[in-house]
């Protein structure tokens, strides 16, 4: 099914797109992390341009992110205290990552740039994990038993303004989530992710939080990150395509809740080699479309003849983006919001229904 998206002005294929929106939410449900460092490449890879990819990923990573921090809020397995932190950081770092977009999208090099953000970052993040993941598991496989402390110390736990983070139960500077909300921030804002693959070892390893507490916080401060990215690319560069977003959020909704009941039967070594595997070859197959392919052609693509013209509905949100950005920015938001609300909602009940015994 073949449809022309009005804003990128692309032709894709809906069901393509839903299977690979699906499978990208499954993996973020199983890692317990966003999956934008997964499906924007993969958008670029289906021939949507990468200002259009990075923009509309983040306006996806929103919806999912909502609906899986309010599964973890009914849990009571989210820190808000530090997530504001993070936040307040976030929107800096976003902001620093926007002008730095500008500017590379003026001199018309952001494409180059994004996917070298995606080629270092992925590689550099991915080799640390897959090193981490892989000597964990083979301590369990050696069952060998060491000493070890329960934290490992760095300069910046010395830092000042120490405050007490009651439900993480730590005692912990404020600057250090704040560093690290600028740093996820500015990462979002230029690779259209929702930097959880950023966050979650630096909250384990620096912020020290509980490991049942990270991923709630995680998703928790995705949704202001990857909000503040929808709306600025909506407004500064008309970039949001509804069209391409609603199937992107119907796809990836569905795959992370059940992601998330797999991956808790998986060991967290092996998720963490995995995941690690998976940012390798991603950074790779960037540096292939970047550098070796042919720039004419489309590595992700089902063959077809058939030519999609735009809809009325997608001449209806070509006009009103073109006329009322306001309007449509927050309509974006707004759907992506409801959309994962909606979906937690109906999983507590459902799940209240499975769980409550039956009179006899």
């Amino acid at each position: 099914m073949e449809v022309h998206l009005p804003i990128a002005d692309v032709q894709i294929n809906v069901i393509l797109i839903l299977f690979v929106s699906y499978m990208i939410g499954f993996l973020s449900g199983l890692f317990g992390v966003g999956g934008g460092f997964l499906m924007t490449p993969l958008l670029i890879f289906m021939g949507i341009p990468p200002i259009y990819a990075v923009a509309n990923e983040a306006n996806n990573i929103l919806a999912s992110s909502s609906s899986g921090a309010l599964t973890h809020w009914f849990k009571k397995t989210l820190d808000v205290k530090i997530g504001l932190f993070i936040v307040v950081g976030g929107l800096l770092g976003t902001f620093m990552g926007i002008l730095t977009f500008s500017y590379f999208k003026g001199i018309g090099k952001i494409d180059i740039v994004i996917a070298l953000a995606y080629m270092y970052v992925l590689a550099i993040v991915g080799s640390f994990m897959l090193r981490d993941g892989l000597s964990e598991f083979n301590l369990f496989k050696k069952t060998i038993v060491s000493k070890k402390k329960l934290h490992t110390h760095f300069w910046i736990h010395g830092l000042p303004f120490r405050i007490r983070f009651k439900t993480s139960q730590i005692y912990e500077s404020a600057l250090v989530p704040l560093v690290l909300g600028v740093i996820v921030g500015f990462v979002s804002a230029i690779m259209g992710v929702g930097g959880a693959f950023l966050m979650v070892p630096a909250m384990i390893y620096l912020i020290r939080m509980p490991t049942k507490l990270v991923p709630g916080t995680s998703l928790f401060v995705t949704i202001f990150v990857t909000g503040f990215v929808t709306i600025s690319h909506a407004f500064a560069y008309h970039t949001i395509d509804l069209m391409l977003v609603l199937i992107l959020i119907t796809g990836s909704i569905a795959g992370v809740h059940v992601g998330q009941k797999i991956g808790q039967r998986l060991k967290a070594s092996e998720l963490k080699a995995l995941l690690a595997l998976l940012m390798l070859s991603v950074g790779l197959l960037m540096a292939y479309e970047t550098f070796f392919k042919n720039k004419n052609s489309v590595s992700l693509k089902l063959p077809t003849d058939k030519i999609a013209e735009i809809s009325e509905f997608g001449n209806s949100i070509y006009n009103l983006s073109n006329s009322y950005p306001i309007v449509y920015g927050l309509s974006s938001i707004f759907i992506a919001l409801s959309a994962g609300v909606l979906v937690s909602y109906i999983r507590k009940i459902v799940s209240k229904k499975i769980n409550t015994p039956k009179a006899i």
